[in-house]
C-alpha cells in the first residue's frame, strides 16, 4: 500500500515517469514496479495516454478526489441543520453515508440530553441492521440490494433483523413515509430513526439519524421523530442543490 501510495506521489510530481524510473525511486526490481503500476492501472488511477512506455496520474485520482470534496462539502452544509435538529430533539444526530456493505458516519452533534458521549464518527455499520444503513440500502442499485440482502445478515442484537423479506417492506414503509426505524437492532438499549439526503442530481448521497435510549425515544415516538428527522434531510437537501419537483 505505501508503495502504491508513493507511485502516485512521483507521478504527481513529475507529471509522468516510466516503469524503469519509477523502480528507481521506490528501489525495487522493475517487475515489482510494473505489478504496482498495473494494478493502479486497472482502477484508473494512473493511465498510459501514449506508446512511450510513460505513466501519469488517470482520472480515477479525480473522481477520488471529487468523492473528498462532496463528503466535505456535505458536512458543511450539514452542520447547521444537524446542530438545530440535535437541540430540538435534545439527541444524537448523525450523517452517514455509504461505503460498500457498510454505513460509514461522518459527522455527528449531541444534543443536551446525551447522556453517553460516544463518538460515532468513522464507525462502520452494518446497512441492515441501523437506520442509516436501511436508507442508504433502499436506495442502493438493484443488483446492490440484492446482494447485500442475500446475506448473511449478521445477527448483531436479538432484535436485529436479518429476514430480507422484512427488511424489504421496511424499505417499502420508507420510501412512502420518508423515514426508517431501528429499534435496538445495533444496541440493546438504543433506537434511531433516519431520512435521506439527496444530492443535486435527486440521488441519494446520505442518510440523517437522530438515535437515543430507549427508554426516551420510545417506539411510540419514533413517527413523529422519524418527521423531523425527514424534515432535516430535506432541508440539507435543498442546501446540497436538490430542488423537490412536483406531480
Amino acid at each position: 500500500m505505501d508503495r502504491a501510495i508513493t507511485v502516485l506521489e512521483i507521478l504527481a510530481q513529475h507529471g509522468e515517469a516510466g516503469v524503469t524510473e519509477i523502480a528507481g525511486e521506490l528501489g525495487v526490481h522493475k517487475s515489482t514496479a510494473f505489478r504496482l503500476v498495473g494494478a493502479l492501472e486497472r482502477r484508473g488511477l494512473v493511465e498510459q495516454p501514449g506508446s512511450r512506455g510513460k505513466y501519469q496520474l488517470g482520472f480515477g485520482v479525480i473522481r477520488l478526489a471529487g468523492a473528498m470534496t462532496a463528503g466535505l462539502d456535505l458536512t458543511q452544509q450539514s452542520r447547521r441543520v444537524c446542530e438545530d435538529l440535535a437541540s430540538e430533539l435534545g439527541e444524537t444526530v448523525n450523517i452517514a453515508i455509504p461505503s460498500g456493505e457498510w454505513a460509514v458516519n461522518i459527522d455527528q452533534v449531541r444534543g443536551a440530553s446525551a447522556i453517553v458521549s460516544q463518538n460515532w464518527i468513522g464507525r462502520q455499520c452494518p446497512l441492515h441492521a441501523t437506520s442509516s444503513g436501511k436508507v442508504l440500502l433502499a436506495y442502493m442499485s438493484v443488483h446492490d440490494q440484492r446482494r447485500v440482502l442475500r446475506g448473511p445478515l449478521e445477527q448483531v442484537t436479538e432484535h436485529t433483523i436479518t429476514d430480507p423479506d422484512v427488511i424489504r417492506s421496511q424499505i417499502d414503509t420508507l420510501h412512502a413515509n420518508g423515514h426508517i426505524a431501528a429499534v435496538e437492532e445495533l444496541e440493546i438499549g438504543l433506537n434511531a430513526v433516519a431520512a435521506p439526503v439527496r444530492g443535486v442530481a435527486g440521488d441519494v448521497i446520505a442518510a440523517i439519524s437522530a438515535s437515543g435510549p430507549s427508554y426516551r425515544m420510545t417506539e411510540d415516538s419514533l413517527e413523529e421523530i422519524g418527521r423531523r428527522v425527514a424534515k432535516a434531510g430535506a432541508e440539507i437537501s435543498t442546501r446540497m442543490g436538490h430542488m423537490e419537483t412536483s406531480g
